[in-house]
């Protein structure tokens, strides 16, 4: 069932203007029939604007007679309200890593030639002028771009970027790269845990055997001569 744009809103302007049960407004909102009593109780945690539903074109005053004078009414709404949908485009991008992207498709680019200019701005979300100026060294601001891995900046995911760059050398009929830089760290950590396994088990058996000595010879007073 649609539910109004601003439920919590339009639930509090129907308290306060109609005489519609709790149970009607929650319906009609999508909300929880204590949520309705908190905002007839003024209990809410924010005081809320109420949101006229017949001047939003959800509903019919016509509807709210209805309801009125049958509590168990449902009310119907006029037309849901229009779903933003995502258009074709480059994916959207938090402004605050926005000045990062430059540095993120010089790394791809640097690392990753097979990838071409379309994979690159669907996964940075950029345009592909911007890509062909920083792969042609004429970008206004090249002096100053650093490459940086994009997974890094946080302008994709490693998952996204993996399967980015298997797709590219595929298509190119290349083997695929396997990063190995942390393999040298993951042989040096797994050493480190051996390591400490095998002292953890040396104290274990040291404090087992101490226990068992002394529950064999008896406590020993050190003072007794």
């Amino acid at each position: 069932m649609a539910q109004p744009l601003m439920p919590h809103a339009t639930a509090s302007w129907l308290v306060d203007n109609t005489a519609l049960s709790f149970e009607q407004i929650a319906e009609f909102c999508g909300l929880h029939i204590l949520e309705i009593q908190a905002i007839a109780d003024d209990t809410a945690a924010t005081k809320l604007t109420g949101r006229d539903p017949v001047r939003a074109g959800e509903l019919t005053q016509a509807e709210i007679e209805k309801g009125q004078a049958d509590s168990t009414y449902s009310l119907v709404m006029i037309k849901g309200p229009d779903q933003v949908r995502r258009t074709k485009g480059p994916r959207y991008t938090p402004v605050s890593k926005r000045q990062d992207k430059p540095d993120g498709i010089a790394w791809i680019i640097r690392n990753h030639p097979e990838v071409s200019d379309g994979q690159i701005s669907k996964l940075i979300g950029t345009t592909r002028t911007t890509i062909a100026a920083i792969r042609d060294r004429t970008h206004w601001n090249i002096a100053n771009i650093t490459p940086k891995d994009p997974v890094t900046l946080g302008l994709c995911s490693q998952r996204e970027l993996d399967a980015l760059v298997a797709k590219a050398a595929k298509a190119a009929g290349i083997e695929a790269p396997v990063d190995n830089r942390l393999d040298g760290d993951r042989q040096a950590l797994i050493e480190e845990l051996r390591a400490e396994r095998l002292a953890a088990a040396q104290e274990a058996e040291a404090v087992h055997t101490e226990t068992t000595m002394i529950g064999d010879t008896g406590f020993v007073d050190p003072f007794k001569k």
